[in-house]
């Protein structure tokens, strides 16, 4: 029996092959952060070939209310379930070379309004989420400077590569890149790619721009404030001006500052 036939014998165990089966399974960790609403996150722990454990991770987009769904079967937003969203942008990514999640499967529902439910299991990345990882990583590789310039060069090639193929991901934070120290250098891994979407070319730099700044926001500052400026420089092609990107960066920056401490205020008053 070859992976992929194991793969399919554990979801057919567990009941995982249907959508009627992911939404009744009961296993598994809640990663569900508060506010997503239909959304769930489940950390499913099974034991693979040999006794090795494997990891994947279910997400269950739940059916929107009815009046919702047929404002989106209007303007046709309706019609691509979330789950299926995904597994599309998994795969355009994976096709340029955007080192990512592998799909172990996907389903949906679908009605005369579109797409109802979903699901979608992914497998895990390698590494840690630079978020939880990366400032003890710079604190091992702060005498080694070919080891920050390995990073900053794997950075730089997995943000150029998504946005020169013409796709933002709109929630490029150090949350979503997954960082795999190796013997050969660091590898950098993109999730969470369900909002991915190839904005029209008028609109590139906008959105480009809010990548990048949610990228600066959160990165260590340390990091921020000795190597920013040149995984600028490095990332933007010959004849764009450093200036201007930097200037719409640091205004986006200082915009998703003042709307994250609104935030915390509105929180303690609560």
């Amino acid at each position: 029996m070859n992976s992929v036939q194991f793969e399919q014998s554990l979801l057919k165990r567990e009941n995982l092959d249907t959508v009627e089966g992911a939404f009744e399974y009961k296993a598994g960790r809640e990663l569900t952060k508060p506010g997503l609403r239909m959304r769930e996150r489940i950390q499913i722990e099974l034991i693979g070939e040999e006794g090795k454990a494997i990891r994947w991770y279910l997400k269950r987009y739940g059916r929107r209310p009815f009046i919702k769904r047929l404002l989106d079967w209007f303007i046709g937003t309706g019609r691509v379930s979330p789950a299926r969203r995904e597994y599309e942008n998994i795969a355009r990514l994976a096709s340029i070379g955007v080192p990512t999640m592998r799909v172990i499967t996907w389903g949906e529902d679908r009605d005369l309004l579109g797409a109802g439910r979903s699901y979608i299991i992914v497998s895990a990345v390698p590494g840690e989420a630079l978020e939880r990882c990366f400032e003890d990583y710079l604190v091992k590789i702060s005498d080694d400077a070919d080891a920050m310039k390995r990073f900053n060069r794997a950075l730089v090639d997995i943000v150029r590569k998504l946005h020169e193929h013409g796709f933002v991901h709109r929630d490029l934070y150090a949350s979503h890149i997954f960082l795999n120290p190796t013997p050969d250098g660091p590898e950098l891994y993109l999730i969470d790619l369900a909002r991915v979407f190839s904005p029209a070319r008028w609109r590139r730099f906008r959105w480009r721009v809010k990548d990048l700044a949610e990228l600066k926001y959160s990165m260590p500052a340390a990091w921020v404030d000795k190597f920013w400026d040149d995984f600028l420089g490095i990332y933007l092609r010959e004849g764009e001006s450093f200036s201007k990107w930097s200037r719409a960066i640091d205004r986006k920056v200082a915009w998703m500052r003042r709307r994250n401490h609104r935030r915390s205020k509105a929180k303690k008053v609560q």
